[in-house]
């Protein structure tokens, strides 16, 4: 970790809340939303989210799973998310999730018009905007977190 973290502090709301609590509390609190509101599904979501996280190479956002009506993806569902491409235990808005997240992180650029057709045949507007903004979250705190070195110290909370 390359943040020092005084004695006693947890590192994450020491980071996020009391070195920038203008700044930590709002990233912190857009985090939060994408969870706390989603309408998306949730292996779209979990897929892009993991997706996400492989690309961060985030330990914490690798080990998280997301809940959802008391339901959680299978334990093998990352393992599918690596292999997005070719699994066969992803229907199209799945696996147009974990392209879509890839993509976004690494070739943004070349989000092309073929790509679009794909995505909204499977996605509302408003679901592509949800998808767009949860990803951009997951990128942005998940590799923060990577590249301070806090998602080595991250604590998953006890269930």
């Amino acid at each position: 970790m390359i943040i020092e973290i005084p004695e006693g502090e947890e590192p994450i709301p020491y980071v996020w809340g009391d070195m920038v609590p203008g700044i930590g509390m709002a990233a912190a609190n857009f985090s939060l939303a994408v969870y706390a509101h989603t309408t998306l599904g949730l292996r779209e979501f979990e897929a892009a989210r993991l997706r996400i996280a492989q690309i961060n190479g985030c330990v914490f956002c690798l080990d998280w799973r997301t809940e959802k009506d008391g339901e959680k993806v299978e334990d093998t569902f990352p393992e599918a998310v690596t292999e997005w491409r070719t699994t066969s235990v992803f229907d199209d808005r799945t696996r147009l999730a974990a392209e879509y997240a890839e993509r976004y992180a690494l070739d943004h650029h070349n989000l092309d018009d073929a790509f679009w057709e794909r995505m909204t045949a499977h996605y509302s507007q408003v679901e592509i905007v949800e998808l767009s903004m949860s990803i951009g979250s997951w990128l942005a705190f998940g590799r923060l977190n990577h590249v301070l070195g806090l998602d080595s110290v991250c604590v998953l909370p006890k269930v």
